[in-house]
């Protein structure tokens, strides 16, 4: 198991300043129950830790293990339950982010401190938005690691990476609604712990298109709700379903904030998910690169370590270059978030989501390269970990939808005049007249402007 020291990392040093005293006493005790109750317990658990295991690298339908049960409650003891949740760990957007990448260099410890998606964003949804009694209901059991939940937005017959094609209906009928819809990826619905679905749909049609959408809880149990199947990633299911929605009533208490509220909510819901989901991913790359580092030393070829080999050397010279470039600049985005807000830091949420689990899948594939055939087996946790990392990269929306973000930005930032003095000129093209061009927003055709575009 990978180890870190309680001493402040290199990294945080620029942010020391903004770093309060809670952050250390929180940093210390999730290192404290990792070192002495996660490390040590893995070894003696025999088959469980085979289970929990497996319910961290590849999630199925299979129950949770009941030891899972006994490490949430060691957890709830030491007080670091729901991290995640600003209200409970009294912790700052840039403070969290550490926090979540030792989570993701150890995936039991992220499990039994309810730390895990899609459950966190749910329960922001509900402690942000929802009523006392949705709370009571739906909240309380989630937060106590009792229930688990999913978060029902992706269809397959639109592209839900716009939100507003989303097409499942949420019409009124008297004290109810009924929702009628197709849905698919709803992560953690197959699993027997779910209970209950964040649902994204339309209550109208024809309004402004980001006032169409709302979202509702559903019962798990409902009528109506069709679980199709798991689905598969890369070959191998895991708890993924496709859901039929088939005239399924609930009351229309069960609404999030009101009618035509819904992208509000999803818009709030993703900032911080997609934070913490990158420092998980910086994580995961550590652990990449560790084993990658193992390999290395344990490893000989034509005479020699790996370790001692050029090539090796430069892709582990990468992997730790491109590991601190994504931290800092989740570390630069969570800064942004403090100061802003998640609107304002959609930007740099965008890069950081298209970055680290890039850098991230990168070094893992590295690493399966230094470990040869066996870095693909089930003996190795490389094959699970590229999977996982392949697939957040479409998850929470594709690399190319926050591109286009990044990219709207900053073409929004419009011209300027140092732009267009390095861009530079060639003033022959007005001089000589042989090309219609557009200069100035006027079109030019040998060299006289004839009209304005």
């Amino acid at each position: 198991m990978q180890v870190m020291q309680k001493e402040l990392p290199d990294a945080l040093l620029p942010y020391k300043e903004r770093l309060t005293p809670r952050f250390h006493e929180v940093r210390s005790k999730v290192l404290d129950f990792v070192h002495e109750v996660i490390n040590p317990a893995l070894p003696t658990y025999g088959q469980q830790r085979r289970e929990l295991m497996k319910t961290v690298d590849h999630p199925t339908k299979c129950p949770e293990p009941p030891v899972l049960n006994q490490l949430r409650a060691e957890a709830k003891a030491r007080g670091i339950m729901n991290l995640f949740l600003p209200e409970v760990s009294k912790l700052s957007v840039l403070e969290y982010s550490p926090i979540a990448e030792i989570l993701g260099m150890n995936g039991v410890a992220n499990l039994a401190m309810n730390c895990s998606a899609p459950d966190t964003g749910n329960m922001e949804v509900i402690e942000k938005f929802g009523t006392p009694e949705q709370k009571k209901k739906w909240l309380e059991p989630l937060l106590n690691g009792e229930i688990r939940s999913a978060f029902a937005m992706t269809e397959p017959g639109v592209a839900s990476s716009d939100a507003t094609n989303v097409s499942t209906r949420i019409e009124p009928d008297g004290d109810d609604y009924v929702i009628n819809g197709h849905k698919w990826w709803i992560s953690g619905a197959i699993r027997p712990e779910c209970k209950v679905f964040v649902l994204l749909g339309k209550t109208n049609f024809t309004g402004p298109l980001h006032q169409q959408q709302s979202m509702i809880l559903v019962p798990r149990d409902a009528p109506g709700v069709n679980i199709l199947r798991p689905l598969a990633v890369f070959g191998e299911e895991h708890d993924h379903a496709e859901i039929i929605f088939d005239n399924v009533r609930v009351p229309k208490s069960n609404i999030l904030l009101g009618e035509g509220r819904g992208f509000e909510i999803a818009q709030g819901r993703l900032g911080p998910g997609r934070i913490h989901h990158c420092m998980r991913s910086i994580g995961q790359a550590e652990l990449a690169l560790a084993a990658m580092v193992d390999r290395a030393h344990r490893r000989k070829a034509f005479g020699r370590v790996l370790a001692e080999k050029d090539t090796i050397r430069t892709a582990i010279a990468e992997a730790r270059i491109d590991i601190t470039k994504c931290r800092q600049l989740c570390y630069l985005a969570a800064v942004v978030a403090d100061e802003k807000g998640f609107k304002g830091a959609q930007a740099h949420i965008a890069m950081i989501k298209v970055a680290a689990p890039r850098a991230a899948l990168k070094i893992i594939d590295e690493a399966i390269q230094v470990h040869g055939a066996h870095g693909v087996s089930q003996d190795s946790a490389l094959a699970s970990m590229w999977t996982n990392m392949r697939t957040l990269r479409v998850a929470d929306g594709p690399d190319m939808v926050h591109m286009m973000t990044i990219a709207k930005n900053e073409i929004a930032k419009g011209q300027t005049e140092i732009g267009r003095h390095v861009s530079g000129t060639n003033k022959n093209v007005e001089k000589y007249g042989k090309f219609s061009h557009v200069e100035g927003g006027a079109l030019y055709i040998t060299g006289s402007p004839q009209s304005k575009l």
